[in-house]
């Protein structure tokens, strides 16, 4: 019998699959007593969501200020909840003498992740889905009413972490500053975006994808709405292949689209 897996899991379900969505691996955990947990999962899933489908994601070139500022703004509201919930070692946790709150099954907003081309924000794709995987399958999953500073600690180091590099590379925020745990862009920073200032003349074009790999607004409906962890199916691994595919590229691999200048691969 093979082991199951703790990486972060391929919602491998019709066009969905093809187009790489993920979902946090939530383990055997798919409900919680934690109304806080429940709230955090949820907040930040549906935000991650949200911002993976903006078109920056479909582009190798540094992300737009809109997406940037939609990071900031995430990265805020996961501080502001773990900062604001939990409670230090010391202090007694609220108890109840006879009840104990039902089970709450975990919302999951399945995100684009494992075929983004923007390595920026896949790099804080994977590091927020860690993050909620770490959140779904923590102990305190079975205390109600109170999440510890080492959850918050735990949880909050994935956010900092992106923070950190979207300063540091996107923004030229000295590392000795952004790696402050409270750290903040102020709006003269946020406002003096410039990539053309740190990036080369290569890493500011890309090439077009296809466009029918977008999908509506009424496509996504379903999966804006959010999925309880108890009704997703064709959740797997995500297999080691290829990440640009020749679908991506008008039909042709990035490696053979100005003609047949290369040899194929032993595997093709």
């Amino acid at each position: 019998m093979p082991f199951t897996t703790d990486q972060i899991l391929w919602y491998n379900n019709g066009v969905w699959g093809e187009l790489g969505y993920a979902v946090p691996n939530f383990g055997d955990d798919v409900a919680t007593l934690n109304s806080n947990i429940h709230y955090l999962v949820e907040v930040i899933g549906r935000n991650l969501q949200a911002i993976l489908q903006h078109g920056d994601a479909d582009v190798r070139v540094p992300p737009s200020i809109n997406t940037l500022t939609r990071i900031h703004k995430l990265v805020i509201r996961a501080r502001t909840i773990l900062a604001g919930r939990s409670v230090p070692s010391a202090k007694p946790n609220m108890e109840t003498k006879h009840v104990t709150p039902a089970p709450e099954v975990f919302i999951i907003y399945p995100a684009r992740y494992f075929r983004i081309r923007n390595w920026f924000l896949k790099e804080y794709a994977g590091l927020a889905l860690i993050g909620l995987s770490e959140a779904m399958q923590h102990t305190e999953n079975a205390k109600p009413f109170e999440i510890s500073t080492d959850f918050a600690g735990l949880i909050g180091q994935y956010f900092h972490r992106i923070y950190e590099r979207m300063a540091t590379e996107l923004f030229g925020v000295p590392s000795a500053e952004a790696e402050a745990l409270d750290f903040t862009l102020s709006e003269e920073q946020l406002g003096s975006y410039d990539p053309g200032k740190y990036f080369t003349s290569t890493e500011l074009i890309d090439i077009v994808v296809r466009f029918e790999r977008m999908p509506t607004e009424d496509d996504f409906n379903v999966l804006a709405r959010g999925i309880p962890a108890t009704d997703l199916v064709g959740l797997t691994p995500y297999p080691a292949t290829n990440p640009y595919p020749a679908s991506e590229a008008g039909g042709q691999s990035e490696a053979t689209a100005s003609g047949d200048a290369f040899e194929p691969p032993p595997s093709a």
